[in-house]
């Protein structure tokens, strides 16, 4: 069976890790087109590719509808500013493309509503880059929602304490933008906030939050703090930050049960800090800290592997399209009943 056919829109900041990943499944699938409005930034990811993947060719271009229109291609990572994921999605999607989405997948519910519909229309898979979902103490975490061994889940909590310095906005002026970015909370924070959603098992049904830009010269938040209550009557609390001195301290989240308590922490949600339950099971013992060199972790490789099968399987990747929305919603509910204090 013929390898995929995959190209990186947008090639970015985070951009190394879809080229890494795509190079960790070269089996089932290869970089054939990068582009970006920066051509030298597209260079580096082609070169970054074709420097292990010698036998490869992957066409460069600064316009994403020449790409299209070009090369063959069967899917699209789209790694461009959050406020084009969704006119950017919905092109390749109208032209019969399979989109892996970078966080968050657009930046109203109206969008990523749009982005759903017209991937059923047209028949493509929609995956949303939640990679965290991915790492071995999350996903041993979830197997333990899953048998309810927490039995009632009480409270969970994210802490995202990092800095994003000045020098971090002037690289980029989109970011800290409402139109283009949003703040800390749907920059920095949603991956733990899409991790605690996830864990608490139960719908959000209210929002509260706080905001405050405290020391960034940017349009929305640097620090934020949202208070959730779920379906479930278990409360949710998201403590996010770039305001912390004088570097990334920590992101953490924890699961508070009737009868378990685990917190994970690490550079990216990656260690198994505290893991406590009423009962016990061969795999409580599993030793399945991940190292990993960035915040970015190391997800991306299996997102790209589970997208992948499931465009040869014909069925949804883990992480869709309505998976990828509601951490994305959480925030833009917090957006709508909070004002930023200057």
């Amino acid at each position: 069976m013929s390898k995929l056919k995959v190209a990186i829109l947008g090639c970015g900041r985070i951009s190394y890790k879809h080229v890494e990943a795509l190079i960790n499944n070269s089996d089932e699938a290869e970089l054939v087109a990068v582009c970006d409005l920066v051509e030298s930034r597209a260079i580096e990811r082609q070169k970054q590719y074709l420097d292990k993947m010698i036998d490869g060719k992957v066409d460069l271009y600064t316009d994403y509808k020449n790409m299209l229109k070009y090369t063959e291609i069967d899917a699209v990572a789209i790694a461009t500013e959050s406020g084009y994921h969704a006119s950017h999605a919905l092109y390749c999607i109208e032209h019969g493309k399979h989109v892996l989405i970078e966080k968050p997948m657009a930046l109203s519910t109206d969008d990523a509503n749009k982005i759903n519909a017209a991937g059923k229309k047209n028949d493509v898979k929609i995956c949303v880059s939640h990679q965290n979902r991915f790492n071995p103490p999350i996903q041993k975490l979830r197997r333990a929602v899953e048998e309810g061994r927490f039995g009632k889940i009480i409270n969970g909590t994210a802490r995202i304490l990092w800095t994003r310095d000045e020098n971090y906005y002037k690289q980029a002026p989109w970011r800290g933008t409402k139109t283009l970015d949003g703040g800390t909370l749907m920059n920095q924070c949603i991956h733990n906030i899409d991790l605690l959603q996830w864990m608490m098992n139960s719908e959000v049904t209210r929002v509260h939050a706080e905001r405050g830009t405290f020391l960034r010269k940017i349009e929305m938040e640097d620090f934020g703090a949202l208070l959730l209550r779920f379906e479930s009557g278990a409360i949710g609390i998201v403590e996010g930050s770039a305001c912390v001195y004088p570097k990334n301290l920590e992101e953490t989240l924890s699961i508070f049960g009737e009868k378990g308590t685990v917190v994970i922490g690490g550079l990216a949600v990656n260690e198994i800090k505290v893991w406590q339950f009423e009962d016990e099971r061969s795999y409580d013992r599993d030793d399945v800290n991940d190292e990993v060199d960035s915040v970015y972790g190391s997800g991306h490789t299996p997102l790209y592997k589970d997208f992948f099968q499931a465009i040869v399987e014909n069925r949804e990747p883990y992480i869709n399209g309505i998976q990828g929305m509601k951490a994305m919603k959480i925030i833009l509910d917090a957006y709508e009943v909070s004002q930023i204090q200057k």
